[in-house]
């Protein structure tokens, strides 16, 4: 039996069409169900529904032997767990978005970078922030949030925010404006590397279908 960790939300949703172009479909919803363990039409196959920020460490600790994870959640885990124990084969395409720098409207943001002002940060990526503003020679008192982040900069609680953008509607009703892109972000495939070595007859298969079914636009899957 192979498990595959999924988060609920934008990850399972996007998974769902890529996983039928595999050949696999899962039985059962996660939001009208509360099981985490989900069956599949195929008996070798079962899925875990966990936290976003918990797959790679379900997947490095042998929770489950394969997982979908978006690259924000891989590259903070990673930042500060290290990738001992992961292996990440495919760029799965799906969940995409953007990491970036927001801040109020009425923020001069280029000019306080430009005068070397010390920023007040919210976000829940500390480590990606840190690295992204330590390139920039900008000085960032980073505060830790897990959600409602556009609510810091409204309060004062923060000059700016670094949060994943998709089509920025949240911010613009939130009278926030995004001011600088730090990097694209998709859902990637990872494998514990104990688990490939091995059960490699198991996983190596249903990754090459992965592969494939990434690869295969919806519109066109058989």
């Amino acid at each position: 039996m192979l498990t595959l960790a999924l988060s609920k939300g934008r990850i399972f949703e996007d998974t769902l069409p890529m996983l039928a172009r595999a050949g696999i479909t899962v039985s059962g919803d996660p939001e009208s169900t509360r099981k985490l363990i989900l069956p599949t039409n195929r008996p070798d196959v079962r899925v875990v529904l966990v936290r976003a920020s918990d797959v790679p460490t379900y997947v490095r600790y042998g929770g489950a032997d394969i997982g979908v994870a978006g690259l924000d959640v891989l590259r903070e885990y990673i930042a500060g767990s290290g990738s001992d124990g992961l292996y990440l084969p495919v760029d799965l395409g799906i969940a995409r978005c953007r990491l970036s720098v927001a801040v109020r409207h009425d923020f001069d943001y280029a000019g306080q970078v430009k005068q070397g002002a010390r920023l007040r940060v919210a976000t829940k990526y500390l480590h990606m922030a840190r690295e992204h503003f330590a390139t920039k020679g900008v000085h960032v008192d980073l505060v830790k949030l897990y959600g409602s982040m556009e609510l810091a900069p409204l309060t004062g609680l923060a000059d700016a925010i670094v949060d994943l953008v998709s089509t920025g509607g949240t911010l613009k009703a939130n009278g926030l404006v995004e001011v600088e892109h730090i990097m694209d972000i998709s859902a990637r495939l990872i494998v514990n590397q104990a688990a490939l070595k091995t059960r490699t007859a198991l996983l190596k298969p249903l990754i090459d279908q992965l592969r494939e079914a990434a690869q295969t636009p919806e519109e066109t899957a058989a």
